[in-house]
């Protein structure tokens, strides 16, 4: 059969297009076998080793700031308060004057009792030569024995009003050192509650200023009996071990979320509970040295109270919860299948579960991708921390077919 040249041009120039179609077409194909076997892949899951490990045993509890001293600044004696020396709110010294009261009259009594133990004075020296004289005569009988008692006793009696009046002497000495109303204790002082020119009365003064030791400064935290007697009964069975007594085991949590600078450390729990809420006050004792902490604040303290050497503990996002509200983790076994196991959590530490019983050491634990297995899948397991990365490894046909496509 003839063909015309500019046919036989058109049919050389489809050859021509089909020839460099068909590779394309080839890999086209090739692609859907390619994505179906990259589909069909394990999918890649992060894990964790379970490895015991010493985690400390910490509770944040509420608790309340207080003095570690406080001290009633109050009068002692009556009068007019003539003076105050203390600015308020300033940091005071054991034994230094706050108040002065008018001394006038305390005064006047001093002397008079000075005089009288003058008197009182004379009056035993001559008791004391009438006895001697009268002894003397005694033993030469010239004088009588009776007349010598009456001397003995006057001396005796005498002796006697001297150390009364002596006591005498110190109480008004006492009386009028009180009129000057001195710091108990050492610590800082609050608002001044009378003014000068007040009129005391020492049996019914009421209190003149307060005064509190605030470095270091007592947090008294509570905690349930319950969680207490747990915590005792797991360190006298040895899952726990005790916290150094000396060490500083308490952080305080300021009511705007910030850590306090300075650390404390336990004392002593009390010996009672409280009936209407079923807790016990542990008492924290910490430095305060810019007096950060006020007496009356509201803190949150996380406190150490034991360590458990060999804990077992998982990031929060690998534990799962059934439809119950049991906790389970996913398991990767040693075929690299995944598998639901139960487990028993105890507390949150730092961000952290500790896990109480259903893991073992060496088990490779579930953190991420839990949305792409499913229980028996196998997987791709890849270190959470970065020390073995395992990646899915594509067909070689698929991926030739893939570049071959690509390029044209």
């Amino acid at each position: 059969m003839f063909i015309s040249a500019p046919r036989a041009s058109l049919l050389s120039r489809s050859a021509s297009a089909l020839m460099w179609l068909s590779p394309l077409a080839l890999a086209g194909c090739d692609e859907p076998t390619a994505s179906a076997q990259q589909q069909t892949a394990p999918p890649e899951v992060s894990y964790v080793t379970v490895r015991p490990q010493p985690i400390p045993y910490t509770r944040d509890l509420p608790g309340r700031v207080a003095p570690m001293r406080m001290a009633e600044v109050r009068a002692r004696v009556s009068g007019l308060v003539t003076k105050r020396t203390f600015e308020q709110g300033s940091k005071v010294e054991e034994g230094s004057v706050l108040y002065t009261i008018d001394p006038a009259l305390y005064e006047v009594e001093l002397a008079t009792a000075e005089a009288a133990l003058a008197r009182s004075e004379a009056n035993l020296v001559l008791t004391q030569q009438q006895e001697e004289r009268l002894k003397a005569l005694l033993a030469k009988q010239a004088a009588s024995q009776a007349q010598y008692d009456v001397a003995a006793a006057a001396h005796q009696q005498a002796l006697a009003e001297v150390a009364g009046a002596k006591a005498a002497r110190d109480r008004a000495q006492l009386n009028l050192d009180y009129t000057n109303v001195r710091a108990p204790i050492s610590g800082r002082i609050g608002r001044a509650i009378l003014t000068e020119g007040t009129l005391l009365d020492s049996t019914n003064s009421g209190v003149l200023a307060t005064i509190q030791q605030m470095d270091p400064i007592y947090v008294d935290i509570t905690q349930s009996v319950g969680e207490l007697n747990k915590l005792r009964r797991d360190l006298a069975s040895g899952e726990l071990t005790h916290t150094d007594k000396n060490a500083a085991n308490v952080q305080l949590i300021m009511e705007d979320g910030s850590i306090y600078p300075n650390a404390g450390r336990l004392l002593f729990s009390d010996v009672s509970a409280d009936p209407s809420t079923g807790q016990v006050t542990l008492r924290v004792q910490i430095p305060n040295p810019q007096n950060e902490l006020l007496p009356g604040m509201y803190v949150r303290a996380r406190i150490t109270q034991a360590v458990d050497s060999d804990a077992i503990a998982l990031p929060q996002q690998a534990i799962q919860r059934t439809n119950d509200g049991k906790a389970e983790v996913w398991v990767i076994k040693d075929d690299d299948k995944v598998a639901l196991q139960p487990v028993e959590v105890g507390p949150v530490v730092d961000q952290i579960w500790l896990i109480r019983d259903g893991l073992q050491e060496g088990e490779r634990v579930v953190v991420e991708g839990f949305q792409k297995i499913s229980a028996g899948m196998k997987v791709t397991p890849i270190d959470h921390n970065g020390i073995e990365q395992q990646a899915s490894v594509l067909p070689t046909a698929a991926t030739s077919a893939i570049k071959e496509a690509r390029v044209h």
